[in-house]
């Protein structure tokens, strides 16, 4: 008699699947719902725009938009329009109806001069940033002052300041100041929501590597294995995409700030170390000569 037909396996049930698919889909919900709330928030307050100054009839308004925040050399640039109401303009007020002069603040590099009947144009100016240093990226802050007064003619005029920021990573907060015919700001800058997720998750990444080639280096060297050229490999891979990774932190980080003493420079050194000791410790082994066979 032929040995029995092995018996056939018993599908698995599609109900002990739904355990683990269930999770997985709240955490995809979850997760989804975060960022798009953070991306709303985000997106509502690129589209603030932050007012001061005079409401009067005849005045000149400044619309100021924040296009690049540079940390490094620790200025912002400004991008200027201004803009004419009532009897100091004309043609629409495109144009000023005598020579006008938008004088800015001491953190402002140069003023704003417009000859009379000429068409306005839109300007670049770069104002200076204080308080604050880059090192401490992803987590530095800087502050500074905005103004502008209008003389038209040489006799001052109203003004009105419109301010709102376009650089997405940096969140800017203004504050009024009340100052008299000028229109004046105070600003606050830091990195935006999306640059603190994303350079905390490189360094939950960067320690997670560490980790991991520790934990496989333990795991080598108490085995008594010799060279294992694939965990080399991998080891050596990580060593080098780790400094690429690093490299992808948005806003250029210097070296030297809190993302490179916080996870990088101790997961480059964790995986460095753990690569030599695999090695010395492959070789050792395999240089060990072999038992000698019983007689």
């Amino acid at each position: 008699m032929g040995p029995p037909a092995d018996a056939p396996r018993p599908h698995r049930s599609r109900a002990s699947i739904l355990p683990v698919l269930i999770p997985i889909g709240l955490l995809i919900v979850v997760a989804v719902a975060v960022g798009s709330w953070l991306q709303f928030a985000e997106r509502q307050a690129v589209d603030t725009v932050h007012t001061t100054g005079s409401d009067a009839p005849d005045r000149v308004d400044v619309e100021a938009n924040v296009q690049h925040v540079d940390a490094a050399a620790r200025e912002l640039v400004l991008r200027v329009r201004v803009g004419l109401h009532g009897s100091v303009g004309e043609e629409e007020g495109s144009a000023p109806v005598a020579d006008l002069v938008v004088e800015t603040s001491v953190a402002t590099v140069g003023d704003l001069a417009f000859e009379a009947h000429e068409r306005l144009s839109t300007k670049d100016v770069q104002v200076a940033l204080a308080d604050g240093s880059i090192n401490d990226y992803p987590f530095d802050t800087y502050a500074t002052d905005i103004g502008f007064r209008a003389l038209l003619d040489g006799r001052p005029v109203p003004v009105r300041l419109l301010f709102s920021n376009n650089d997405t990573l940096f969140s800017v907060s203004a504050t009024p100041v009340p100052s008299g015919n000028e229109a004046v700001m105070s600003l606050d800058l830091r990195r935006s929501s999306s640059v603190l997720v994303f350079v905390t998750f490189m360094m939950i990444v960067m320690w997670a590597l560490a980790a991991s080639v520790l934990i496989a280096t333990w795991y080598l060297t108490t085995r008594s294995k010799s060279l294992v050229w694939p965990a080399l490999a991998w080891m050596a891979a990580t060593l080098f995409a780790l400094s690429a990774f690093r490299n992808t932190a948005p806003g250029s980080p210097p070296i030297g700030c809190v993302l490179d003493w916080f996870a990088f420079l101790w997961a480059e050194t964790i995986i460095a170390l753990c690569l030599i000791s695999v090695v010395l410790s492959g070789v050792r082994n395999a240089l060990r000569p072999d038992d000698p066979a019983p007689g």
